[in-house]
């Protein structure tokens, strides 16, 4: 067991089911947009992955610098940056995988959230991989008390942006992108729910999407 903490850590169970599934392989380019403290890259640095993240929190990014320069010392510098979601400076089209895990429910309302999507799906190459985890009122609508524009106070005592299904499926349409697991909901002892939500982008999709 002590081997398994040490090769994955405290890796989010849904991004381990797409490494088992074969959707993440070495040598793809992994980009992680919110990435805290590294907890879903200690593989993906220790397996050779080319990794980058940004994170606005200087703390985390400079414990993801470290691990990264422990472990993947080949990888530039630049490739980790402390900066916001949808200011992200990466180039068009940069990462095989983009992960967005626990984020965007800490939008502020659909202006900042639709940026931070729109910027996450810029980055991410065409017939690449979008994986992201958020919160959602999917299974649990009659527990949120609505704050006003899909702000909701949960059950346990936070306030998050919220998406629903409806939403999640407008959102990939807009953004011309294929489901590639059923929306899959996970609810957490009716205290909140955490939704996985997984795209692949179209081979000839724009670099700019709908959302813009």
């Amino acid at each position: 067991m002590s081997d398994l903490r040490e090769q994955f850590g405290q890796i989010d169970i849904y991004l381990f089911d797409q490494l088992l599934r074969g959707r993440i392989r070495p040598g793809m380019r992994v980009l992680e947009a919110g990435c805290g403290s590294g907890r879903n890259l200690i593989y993906l640095l220790q397996a050779g992955y080319d990794v980058a993240a940004v994170d606005s929190d200087p703390e985390s990014l400079g414990c993801v610098r470290r691990m990264a320069a422990a472990w993947a010392p080949t990888l530039p510098g630049n490739n980790f940056r402390m900066e916001s979601i949808e200011a992200m400076s990466f180039p068009d089209q940069f990462a095989d995988v983009v992960l967005s895990i626990a984020v965007l429910h800490f939008a502020s309302g659909g202006a900042q959230f639709n940026a931070m999507l729109a910027s996450l799906w810029r980055v991410l190459r065409p017939g690449g991989l979008f994986f992201c985890r958020l919160a959602s009122s999917i299974g649990m609508a009659a527990r949120m008390v609505p704050r006003g524009g899909r702000r909701f106070l949960l059950p346990d005592g936070s306030e998050r942006y919220l998406v629903d299904e409806a939403l999640l499926l407008n959102l990939t349409e807009r953004l011309g992108g294929e489901l590639v697991d059923p929306l899959k909901t996970t609810i957490v002892q009716d205290q909140r729910c955490m939704t996985t939500w997984v795209l692949r982008k179209a081979a000839d999709a724009p670099a700019k999407s709908a959302l813009h």
